[in-house]
């Protein structure tokens, strides 16, 4: 399950989603985001991952395609903030997960 909350503000939009970004989930978002886009085309898009617990093969791509059109992601946890590295070609993941120092 997914929940989607959309923050509206005069000149930025954030998405907060909650949940598993998988599935069927991943097409009803994407049919909210492109609605709800099309309606701001000039505000700042913003995507909380920050409370995802999973992201599938398609919960991906949706995040790459949503960051290619200009969305800023706010991510916490190690899960999240390494997807979001990867998509934003971040690469440093030990800034995002650092080892644990156990041996």
């Amino acid at each position: 399950m997914l929940r989607t909350t959309i923050q509206n503000e005069p000149e930025s939009l954030t998405f907060r989603l909650e949940g598993r970004l998988a599935g069927t989930w991943v097409q009803e978002l994407a049919e909210v985001w492109r609605n709800t886009i099309t309606a701001q085309p000039d505000a700042t898009i913003r995507l909380d991952v920050r409370d995802v617990v999973y992201v599938d093969g398609a919960g991906r791509e949706f995040l790459a395609a949503a960051h290619a059109q200009g969305a800023q992601f706010i991510a916490s946890g190690c899960l999240m903030r390494a997807i979001v590295a990867h998509i934003t070609h971040n690469v440093d993941y030990e800034a995002y997960c650092p080892s644990r120092g156990t041996s």
